[in-house]
């Protein structure tokens, strides 16, 4: 399909597709690091004035089960859902944050993001931080993975949580996909796989499709096509992506929350409406922005 070829789309065509969607990446304040559009009260009442299932809150500083706890009372008509970065606010690869965030009702853990080895530096430069460390690899000097990550994907297994690969490099990425599959865990995601700007070293095209064919679920974020973003994704690549990778192994989040974006509700909407007038079917888009993620988080 080329850029020019978008079809009309109702609002009423939109609005059936929203309602029930489910974010898998949000952001949200009170944050140390970037200004909010939201916080975490407001972005569960927008997602449950336009009819979402549930949403993520995603901080890379701190906890966020507390938060989507506060946010279920403000809005209990969507699932809030808690989650954790393991980055270095937190411990880094720390099972004792892990425990406390589960038993708190977390369902959704990422390994490093901005703290990841593979990240900071390019992080540090395009937002102007300060370098604090060399960050957080996975990986020990053989290439295997250290007994941490381990460790941490047992949980993960045994109490039916997400896992989400952060920041990560292709070979950490690779190393969690070769035990997840050894350990029989299943609900993986690919954390905005296509989005380079943000990793040092990042996958392929034919990588992602090998970890698609493999079990894992990759992720497609609205915030990467924004023209208010540093790098932007032609939405084109973006759908040309989904078809080969197959609906089926896709999941959608915003990743917005950021002060300059629209809000993600309806970044939401901007999404399913991108999709549909780049000719995706409504079949395709409910699959990926619903059902996956449903099934993902234990929603269904």
């Amino acid at each position: 399909m080329t850029k020019t070829s978008l079809r009309l789309v109702s609002f009423e065509e939109i609005n059936d597709l929203l309602r029930g969607s489910i974010d898998m990446h949000l952001h949200f304040g009170p944050d140390p690091i970037l200004p909010r559009r939201v916080d975490f009260t407001e972005a569960a009442i927008q997602a449950q004035e336009v009819g979402m299932k549930a949403i993520v809150l995603k901080s890379h500083s701190y906890p966020t089960a507390p938060c989507a706890h506060a946010a279920c009372k403000a809005a209990p008509g969507v699932h809030v859902i808690g989650s954790l970065c393991l980055d270095e606010e937190v411990g880094g690869l720390n099972i004792h944050a892990l425990e406390t965030s589960a038993a708190l009702g977390a369902k959704v853990v990422w390994m490093p993001t901005f703290t990841a080895a593979n990240s900071i530096r390019k992080i540090a430069t395009t937002l102007g931080l300060e370098l604090r460390s060399n960050g957080i690899t996975i990986l020990d000097r053989e290439g295997q993975l250290v007994p941490q990550a381990v460790e941490i994907l047992h949980f993960i297994m045994d109490h039916n949580l997400v896992l989400a690969s952060g920041h990560l490099s292709p070979d950490e990425t690779f190393a969690l996909m070769d035990e997840c599959e050894r350990i029989g865990l299943k609900r993986f995601v690919i954390t905005h796989a296509l989005e380079a700007n943000v990793y040092e070293k990042a996958l392929t095209l034919d990588q992602i499709l090998t970890l698609a064919r493999r079990g894992a679920f990759i992720e497609h974020c609205m915030l990467s096509c924004l023209p208010a973003q540093k790098f932007i994704m032609d939405p084109a690549v973006l759908v040309d992506a989904i078809v080969k990778i197959g609906p089926k192994q896709c999941v959608l989040g915003t990743d917005l929350g950021i002060a300059w974006n629209p809000s993600p509700a309806e970044g939401m909407r901007m999404f399913i409406s991108m999709l549909l007038r780049r000719g995706m079917k409504a079949e395709d888009i409910r699959q990926m922005s619903s059902i996956n993620a449903s099934r993902l988080l234990g929603l269904d």
